[in-house]
């Protein structure tokens, strides 16, 4: 047998090796859907040991091999897992339809027994316990999975909300943008009693006051990162008035991110018809951009709007807070050396371009339909 023989039968062997090496997580995802796991060692280490949580990952069907995917991490509330967090939100549909990965980290009971984010306990402010935890999580992701580690946004609801203003807080450098659902601003408790006390009737000291206040360098990066409040004026949960504080803490925070301070120009307040509720729309640019965004939908109680009813917490008479969520975070990339810039992403990835074309084609699909 010739030595090119022996070469090519040698290749063919070690090709068939490796592809039986590769891990099945970072295969592509059938097409007629992605995969929705937990990976075991992790939901085991999470029983055993007491700094350590499971997570869900959902990997859309556009697989890995169109390159490097956006990824949203997605923070459960209370009386809520990923998987019931995931199906209420539908956000695993919409990670299909634009091509972007899925995180779910996921409280134990052992440390709240209502599945809380204990996002009020003194050591996670200062950007420790639970709030290292995710972000060792979001970490791992990134380099786990096919993550653009410039395109990793963050969104909760509820307790899962105020979690991730603790984590755009702490960990600002790791997030290009964030979306929080019925939520409350950091640091608008630091107890189980004053959590209960803000969530009735908003935190009872100044937001700005509480922006990025005694939280020790060494155990957080500081950075500004634009966000997206929604809340429903009927939650009877949250008050809608920690909207409003998430608002002017972020403002504070974004307008005093650099030097020179920069003001945020508020836009009026318009009201926007969305199936049965209608919602309240206002948007604060920076530089002739958009960095900070409030939706005050109309009507909505302690619940995702839009959401798959279900399901406990969820109102499926829209606006779609999914939707809303991932249109407004799409837009920003944590550029290199620390700054979230306004920048379409879809100037800078093949997958996103194709995203964007099949939302023209849709949206002309639907037009002539109308017609």
């Amino acid at each position: 047998m010739s030595l090119w023989r022996l070469f090519k039968r040698w290749h063919e062997r070690a090709r068939a090796c490796l592809a039986g090496l590769r891990s099945p997580l970072l295969r592509r995802a059938p097409r007629k859907g992605g995969r929705f796991q937990q990976p075991p060692a992790r939901a085991v280490a999470s029983h055993l040991l007491r700094s350590v949580r499971a997570y869900r990952v959902y990997l859309p069907d556009t697989g890995s091999g169109r390159g490097s995917l956006p990824l949203l991490v997605m923070l459960h509330g209370c009386r809520q897992d990923a998987l019931v967090f995931a199906e209420g939100s539908r956000m695993n549909q919409l990670a299909d339809r634009y091509g972007f990965v899925v995180l779910y980290p996921e409280q134990k009971r052992f440390a709240n027994a209502l599945g809380c984010w204990n996002w009020f306990e003194p050591e996670v402010l200062n950007g420790s316990g639970e709030a290292a935890a995710i972000a060792g999580i979001v970490r791992r992701a990134i380099k786990r999975y096919p993550v653009d580690p410039t395109r990793v946004y963050i969104a909760g609801m509820s307790a899962g909300g105020a979690m991730a203003c603790v984590l755009a807080n702490c960990y600002g450098t790791l997030f290009a943008a964030c979306a929080v659902h019925s939520g409350l601003m950091y640091r608008a408790a630091s107890s189980v009693r004053a959590a209960v006390d803000a969530m009735r009737q908003g935190a009872p000291h100044s937001a700005l006051e509480t922006a990025r206040s005694s939280v020790p360098a060494s155990q957080v990066s500081a950075a500004f990162v634009p966000t997206l409040v929604i809340h429903g004026d009927r939650d009877d949960t949250v008050n809608p008035v920690n909207a409003d504080q998430i608002i002017e803490q972020t403002r504070a925070l974004a307008e005093n991110d650099g030097t020179p301070a920069r003001r945020l120009v508020e836009s009026a307040e318009r009201r926007v018809a969305s199936s049965r509720h209608t919602y309240r729309l206002r948007d604060y640019r920076q530089d002739s951009k958009i960095v900070l965004r409030k939706i005050i939908v109309e009507g909505l109680g302690h619940a995702w709007s839009g959401g798959d009813g279900r399901h406990p917490f969820n109102d499926p008479e829209g606006p779609d807070a999914s939707e809303l969520i991932w249109e407004f975070l799409r837009d920003f990339r944590r550029m290199p050396g620390g700054k979230s810039a306004a920048i379409r992403a879809w100037h800078y990835s093949l997958p996103a371009i194709w995203d964007r074309l099949r939302q023209w084609s849709r949206a002309g699909d639907e037009g002539r339909r109308q017609k």
